[in-house]
């Protein structure tokens, strides 16, 4: 099975922690060139510094910020045109605040919408002309097991992942016969800050510890734990690669068999 990335370039968003963090290590692993996007430089450094360089590879990054979707479009033009072309898109941004929908502003609506689904438009006009040109594509969201089976007390995250979801298998069905494959990636809970911020909140409004709150969350997958991050970007990894050149359009769960439908 070809799992090797070596002379293709990643765009992995979102890179500096968590899900993001991991990815890019699992893609720069397989020996592709990465660059990073996040709003934090120093991060962007730290990380960048750890990446594998061991097939030759020089990684980048790019410092912009998702809340400013024109900004965000200028860097990431910017960069393509004097970089080269791209060959792997990895969308990923964090989450929105948790909450009942019908308590939700609608300002949160349009915030969210504008972070993911914009954003994620945004990174993917910027690149598809390039992977046409190369004859090779994989653009891979990373959203929520929520597109599947929506969460309780995330309505807005339900919204707006799904509205990602819809447009990820749009993009799919046109971009097929360029050899570009679109896919998602559906995390069930992964541990990561945003899980623990998540935790303590909810520990917050009932009165139960966080270990318990964990408890619960764990108990809730057949397998008894949540994630690790790497175990994310090894599905993100495979769907990389030319081993995965005929999945496309699809919405993969990595959540211990948590989602109970089909």
């Amino acid at each position: 099975m070809d799992l090797n990335l070596i002379g293709k370039t990643a765009i992995v968003c979102g890179s500096t922690q968590g899900i993001g963090k991991a990815i890019a290590v699992q893609l720069a692993s397989q020996g592709a060139r990465i660059v990073l996007v996040a709003r934090n430089e120093q991060k962007l450094v730290e990380v960048k510094n750890e990446l594998d360089t061991s097939k030759g590879q020089e990684h980048h990054y790019i410092k912009a910020d998702f809340s400013f979707p024109p900004e965000l479009k200028l860097v990431v033009e910017d960069y393509i045109e004097l970089n080269g072309n791209i060959h792997i898109l990895i969308n990923n941004t964090g989450g929105p605040a948790g909450g009942l929908i019908h308590e939700a502003k609608v300002e949160e609506f349009t915030q969210t919408f504008s972070n993911h689904l914009v954003c994620n438009h945004i990174m993917a006009q910027a690149v598809i002309e390039g992977m046409k040109e190369e004859g090779f594509g994989r653009i891979i969201n990373i959203i929520s097991t929520s597109v599947k089976l929506p969460l309780n007390g995330l309505g807005v995250s339900n919204t707006i992942r799904g509205a990602v979801a819809s447009w990820s298998k749009t993009l799919a069905n046109e971009l097929g016969q360029f050899n570009i494959t679109v896919n998602n990636v559906l995390p069930g809970a992964t541990n990561t800050v945003r899980l623990k911020s998540i935790i303590e909140s909810k520990a917050s409004k009932t009165g139960q510890s966080a270990e318990e709150i964990a408890a619960g969350m764990a108990n809730q997958v057949p397998m008894k734990r949540v994630a690790e991050p790497e175990e994310i970007a090894n599905a993100v990894g495979f769907l990389a690669s030319n081993a995965a050149s005929y999945i496309n359009g699809i919405n993969v769960p990595v959540d211990g068999g948590r989602t109970g439908c089909l």
